[in-house]
């Protein structure tokens, strides 16, 4: 009599685990097949994409996190203990789980939220306070991002409160240069004009024409231009620096004189 009790005791948790284990890998796989063809019909890298991407993480998390309370809950009815009662027991137990984990609970929260309205996938770059980087996971407790020199930030969700993205909309190549007040300044627009033509055609990464704003200002020693450029999100630095290469060589070549701050020594007799 006492092998027949010891026997379930010992193997069904095993069992519970193994099929919990299984469960969750087959749902995983039928998530994973109906996200992939729904991605098919999406450009790869776009923000629907990515939005469908960190909706596969968050739901794949959600399937491992229940499947593990039910399996918790059919462990502990092998060792006796009545799940009703510990159902029924929940409102006290809550109450003392709702001080202890209130910050996991907004986590939670917060990160049902962030997706519902669309404030970052993963794949966008975002800035929280100083730290800017890629999301590079998004679950339903942390954030993990990304910076340039390959550190990673693990931010708790319920600390993501002001997000700038800067995948949301096109970003602004703005290029100030100078030029010389002695220069013809109908000359120098109109070489402006036709560089820009040519930028439109050749730039990289480009959504919409480079225009020329005209003087941005009147320096100590030089008229400031200003050209922009609108570019696909996060592009306008390299935009940036292909456009000044070419404005310093077409200025150049057309004679337009570039300033630099000059001193001049004044020998006293």
């Amino acid at each position: 009599m006492l092998e027949k009790i010891l026997i379930p005791q010992i193997y069904l948790p095993i069992i519970y685990i193994i099929v919990a284990f299984i469960i969750n890998f087959i749902c995983k796989k039928i998530v994973k097949t109906i996200i992939n063809a729904k991605e098919k019909n999406l450009e790869k890298g776009s923000y629907n994409y990515k939005k469908t991407e960190t909706f596969k993480v968050l739901l794949s998390n959600f399937i491992k996190y229940t499947i593990a309370i039910f399996t918790l809950l059919a462990i502990v009815t092998v060792y006796g203990v009545d799940v009703s009662s510990v159902l029924a027991g929940l409102g006290l137990l809550g109450a003392l789980l709702g001080l202890a984990l209130q910050d996991f609970a907004k986590d939670i929260i917060a990160g049902i939220g962030i997706i519902l309205e669309n404030q970052y996938a993963i794949g966008d770059v975002i800035t929280v306070g100083d730290f800017t980087g890629e999301v590079v996971f998004l679950g339903l407790k942390t954030t993990r991002i990304k910076s340039w020199d390959g550190k990673v930030k693990i931010i708790a969700n319920h600390n993501i409160d002001e997000i700038i993205n800067h995948n949301m909309t096109n970003s602004m190549a703005i290029v100030d240069f100078g030029v010389s007040y002695e220069s013809n300044m109908n000359k120098v627009e109109k070489v402006l004009q036709k560089l820009a033509e040519s930028l439109t055609e050749t730039l990289p990464d480009l959504k919409g024409k480079v225009e020329v704003l005209g003087i941005e200002k009147l320096d100590d020693s030089s008229v400031i231009y200003r050209m922009i450029a609108p570019t696909k999100s996060l592009s306008h630095y390299n935009v940036q620096r292909i456009m000044r290469k070419e404005i310093k060589e077409c200025l150049e070549k057309n004679n337009i004189k570039i300033p630099y701050p000059q001193i001049e020594v004044c020998h006293g007799k």
